[in-house]
């Protein structure tokens, strides 16, 4: 035990998110499971693999116990598909991404101006219908910036340009937008507790908004990037004339700019807080419980860098974990943080696939055997 021994009766709660690209958090938590046991054969473990609120939400959830609901939406291209959110005794968690996030794109084929947010509104409704008192919104991974607008479309509001028409699907047709009307929005949201989970604080528009940063991203060019900006901010000034200020206020609150906007559209008509995701997430998920079983916890995903430190699951997990006093280690694809910057985050070591296996390439194409190695030298460095 070159790091010391936690206790001989060890109890290790594997709560780390997907390794993006190579393993499902279920799949991490699986193969971390067989490599500690490889090597401490009676070490009892416990998993419940988590998100942020981004893509893979509603698998943790599913992995803790909700059950899937599949529903057919409208992606982000306009075509029709299956999505699914989680639910249980009255909570639906529904991730924006099942409908509308950017791996539904075919590879190499982006839509910046006009991939839509209405699959995502058509999900929330599938929640409602199905009986949920709470919703837990995780967003992000999105192919839109449409500032949610097709969501609050599909849910009832009126989008139209100065003829009375509606306006095209996307943060493009924005800029025609004449009039919004929401009086149509499903009335259930009126007694929904709606939470918006999302690791992005950032708001709607502006050098710090969401066409500017994560615009890019989905295929937004330079010239795209300044008409989407110009379209959400356009859009805020319509809705303010509609529903008065507070579409300018929410327009900067923290947010507003997940999710291309959706954000914004879930602040200012649906009625929805905004919280971290991985603080959201932990708490649906029963965190609290089985940290108060556990004598060292494991987190992790893909790449452990100065993003993480921003509200992603690890450093959520940790920080939870460390103000009980219990020891953090983490596991990852790649580590591109110093001891010093892990430490102030609650991990006393991170253990990366890129130690074992220099080549990217490899530590993506062999994760699995890998993170099994990996947790055998957690099993001799911290369990009896």
């Amino acid at each position: 035990m070159t790091d010391g021994a936690v206790t001989e009766t060890a109890r290790v709660l594997i709560a780390a998110d997907k390794f993006k690209g190579s393993l499902t958090a279920v799949q991490v938590a699986e193969r971390v499971t067989a490599g500690l046991r490889k090597a401490a054969p009676g070490v009892q473990v416990e998993t419940l693999p988590v998100a942020d609120g981004g893509d893979g939400t509603v698998a943790a959830a599913v992995a803790a116990g909700f059950e899937r609901r599949e529903v057919r939406v409208t992606g982000p291209l306009g075509e029709e598909r299956t999505a699914a959110f989680a639910l249980r005794d009255g909570t639906a968690v529904v991730e924006m991404a099942e409908a509308s996030g950017l791996q539904h794109l075919p590879e190499g084929v982006f839509a910046p101006l006009t991939s839509t947010t209405y699959g995502s509104g058509e999900l929330l409704r599938a929640a409602l219908d199905a009986g949920a008192r709470q919703i837990v919104f995780g967003v992000g991974g999105s192919a839109t910036t449409d500032g949610g607008a097709g969501m609050l479309a599909a849910l009832g509001a009126r989008f139209l340009d100065a003829d009375g028409e509606p306006v095209g699907p996307g943060g493009g047709p924005l800029r025609e937008l004449a009039t919004a009307d929401l009086s149509g929005i499903d009335p259930r949201f009126a007694d929904v507790d709606l939470v918006l989970a999302s690791d992005v604080d950032n708001p709607l528009t502006g050098p710090k908004g969401a066409p500017a940063v994560y615009g890019p991203q989905k295929g937004a060019s330079p010239e795209d990037v300044a008409t989407l900006d110009a379209a959400l901010a356009h859009f805020a000034l319509v809705l303010e004339k509609s529903i008065g200020p507070k579409a300018a206020e929410y327009a900067l609150s923290p947010g507003a700019g997940a999710a291309g906007g959706i954000g914004y559209g879930a602040l200012v008509a649906l009625g929805a807080s905004f919280r971290p995701g991985i603080e959201v997430m932990l708490d649906v998920l029963g965190f609290a419980p089985a940290l108060a079983r556990a004598t060292l916890v494991i987190t992790g995903e893909g790449s452990l860098d100065e993003q993480t430190l921003h509200g992603k699951a690890p450093a959520g997990v940790a920080a939870a974990a460390r103000a009980e006093g219990k020891e953090v280690v983490a596991v990852c694809g790649r580590l591109a943080l110093p001891p010093e910057a892990l430490g102030r985050a609650g991990i006393r070591r991170a253990y990366a696939l890129t130690e074992i296996e220099p080549d990217t390439a490899r530590c993506i194409a062999e994760a699995g055997p890998l993170l099994e190695q990996i947790a055998e030298n957690i099993a001799r460095d911290f369990l009896s």
